[in-house]
């Protein structure tokens, strides 16, 4: 039996954001107003969706979850590249590629061969799924692609001097690669390493408060970390080597024009 909050409830948890506001004020950070606003728009959007949701389980059809699944795409993907500052008219359609691809292999794979519910398109399966793993590849993709020009473009002279030695593109940009491959599964592979010791992770937590069995969970949780670490590689990796041919010119330069 869950425990439901009630909407007073669920709004006086709001009071909490006066503790990070305070500080960030206080340290003259400037997020004040980005904060109270994700917060705001967390919280409408996400009572929008429970809504939403509630008529996708029930109606259950296989095109309206595939549809939903590329809305929740796009949206990540135009996040994708507001926050790395690449232009949207240049990479919307690659990086929109490389999610999609990671995020269709990934969780087909735990659905269709894993769980294998009936229907397979099942909407209480298929969209918090695909949901958790295109989160986690959303902010994967953030950083590895910030991560990726922002080292070629501070260190233009040594990226700019394997060329000259005779390497390929794609040969000078591999230490690149793997910096930013490395800071974007780093924090990953320190969860999975202490998971269960620190912390309760949050669909086996979830499961657990809707009544599911610890056992079943856990089976769940181990699934579902496995898939969205999968996906954060894949997606990184496939999103930097599509991007590529329109973020570099004839001479192996970086265009300036590419960011915003």
């Amino acid at each position: 039996m869950i425990v439901d909050m009630d909407m007073i409830s669920t709004l006086s948890m709001f009071a909490l954001l006066l503790i990070p506001i305070g500080i960030f004020i206080y340290l003259q950070m400037g997020l004040v107003k980005e904060t109270i606003i994700s917060a705001v728009r967390m919280a409408v959007q996400l009572l929008l969706v429970g809504v939403y949701l509630k008529y996708i389980f029930r109606l259950n059809n296989g095109w309206v979850n595939l549809a939903w699944v590329l809305v929740m795409m796009i949206a990540a993907n135009a996040s994708i590249l507001g926050k790395t500052g690449l232009k949207r008219r240049l990479f919307f359609w690659r990086t929109l590629a490389g999610i999609a691809a990671s995020t269709f292999i990934v969780s087909g794979w735990f659905i269709l061969v894993a769980i294998r519910p009936e229907p397979f398109y099942d909407a209480r399966y298929m969209v918090p799924i695909i949901g958790m793993i295109l989160g986690n590849c959303q902010r994967s993709n953030v950083m590895s692609l910030e991560r990726f020009y922002s080292g070629i473009r501070k260190n233009e002279q040594e990226f700019m001097t394997y060329l000259m030695l005779g390497a390929s593109l794609n040969e000078a940009v591999r230490p690149y690669l793997r910096t930013a491959l490395k800071a974007t599964v780093n924090p990953s592979i320190s969860t999975m390493a202490t998971m269960g010791i620190v912390s309760l992770p949050g669909m086996m937590t979830g499961q657990i408060l809707g009544g599911a069995l610890p056992m079943p969970a856990i089976k769940y949780q181990i699934g579902i970390m496995i898939c969205i670490f999968t996906a954060m590689v894949i997606a990184a990796v496939v999103n930097i080597l599509l991007s590529l041919p329109v973020a570099f010119d004839d001479h192996q330069r970086v265009k300036p024009e590419i960011f915003q």
